[in-house]
């Protein structure tokens, strides 16, 4: 536990993380705006320069990293009580809101104006996505020892993304490693990651929760980069595979875990909803953030060596790559999901929204449901 931990009460980390997580809109940089503001300018728990680092070190661990920065901060003040207790008040209340919304767009025969609005923040969501991918572009092109392996990476990143959907996991690992052997570093004497497919191949298939679960644990374990990369991941599985849900169904699930607080991550509890109820929400949004929790509690005392350590940065150079590829080709499938002609109109404005305004993906969501609404109210045809 560090020295700090003691001065802060767990009553104000309850309040003062849920709070970020009831008004976290518009993602991780939302997020960590709400936490440095917090943690650094108004209570001064943390330095400018420790927050600086524990944003470095987050980001090269695999899941979400502002969620993980939420957790890092609340250990910081209160050890792992208060990592646990941060943790938990930062996810629970967009929990609640996206299982909630759930419930009203997947449910029953819901009304013509919520299934249009659905409709039209789904026609968005492929824009969305590919802004997410475009700005994680020059900070990596920056600080990439080679740049004609970047490139490779983020074109197989892509590509993978818009034709292999569930192999996806295995091209990060393997670009991963193939970096590591790339800058002629040894090899570490464990690596625990590639044995994560073979837990694929060990047949989690019985029912629905076990292929549930595996799908929430990849989501949860294999995000770099962000919550998009698992875009592709997830429609595969939920989609494709599993027949959890239809096309339309997933993007409605994807721009909610956009427009609601907290992270976006959250999208996977969407996807338990549909296959199992409240029950495989739940479940679902507890598995995705288990490694999370995991990585903190066990190892933030270690992250200092963890952003020295030159085989992790090079296991995410080849990685974060792809992972950004992956992002920017995870907009090609969501955007074949689309089944009425208005909606590539909508898919259009949102693009200029999003990239040629760079408005954030609250507010490109949200025009693209209104427009949707309206639209439909004028005559448009809803999507099968």
């Amino acid at each position: 536990m560090p020295p700090e931990a003691s001065r802060v009460r767990l009553g104000t980390v309850l309040r003062e993380w849920g709070r970020i997580g009831c008004i976290g809109f518009g993602g991780p940089p939302a997020h960590i705006a709400l936490l440095r503001k917090l943690c650094v300018q108004d209570r001064r728990w943390l330095t400018a320069q420790e927050f600086e680092h524990a944003i470095a070190a987050c980001n090269l661990l695999p899941g979400p990293a502002s969620t993980q920065l939420a957790i890092f901060c609340a250990w910081r003040v209160r050890g792992r009580a208060g990592a646990l207790v941060g943790g938990a008040a930062f996810i629970v209340p967009g929990l609640i809101v996206i299982l909630a919304l759930a419930a009203l767009f997947l449910e029953g025969d819901p009304p013509v104006w919520v299934k249009a609005a659905g409709a039209g923040a789904g026609a968005a969501v492929a824009a969305v996505a590919t802004q997410a991918g475009t700005g994680l572009i020059p900070p990596a092109w920056k600080r990439t020892p080679n740049r004609i392996r970047w490139t490779a990476y983020l074109v197989l990143g892509t590509v993978a993304a818009a034709t292999v959907g569930p192999w996806l996991v295995l091209l990060l690992l393997a670009c991963g490693l193939a970096e590591i052997l790339a800058q002629r570093l040894p090899r570490p004497r464990r690596q625990p990651a590639p044995a994560l497919p073979l837990l694929a191949a060990a047949g989690l298939s019985g029912g629905v929760l076990l292929p549930l679960t595996w799908v929430a644990f990849k989501v949860g374990a294999l995000s770099y980069g962000g919550g998009f990369v698992i875009i592709p991941i997830m429609q595969a599985d939920a989609v494709d595979r599993h027949h959890w849900m239809t096309g339309a169904q997933f993007l409605n699930a994807v721009a909610l875990g956009q427009i609601t607080p907290g992270p976006v991550v959250q999208t996977v509890a969407v996807v338990g909803y549909a296959a199992a109820g409240i029950g495989g929400g739940l479940l679902a949004s507890a598995v995705a953030f288990s490694p999370s929790f995991a990585f903190i509690l066990l190892g933030a005392d270690r992250f200092d060596r963890l952003r020295a350590n030159r085989k992790v940065r090079a296991f995410l150079d080849g990685a974060g790559a792809t992972a950004i590829g992956a992002i920017l080709g995870s907009a090609i499938p969501l955007a074949r999901a689309l089944g009425q002609p208005w909606q590539y109109a909508v898919l259009v404005g949102a693009a200029v929204l999003a990239l040629g305004l760079r408005r954030g993906p609250v507010l490109t969501l949200l025009s693209a449901a209104l427009a949707g609404v309206v639209i439909v109210a004028a005559g448009g045809a809803l999507p099968t």
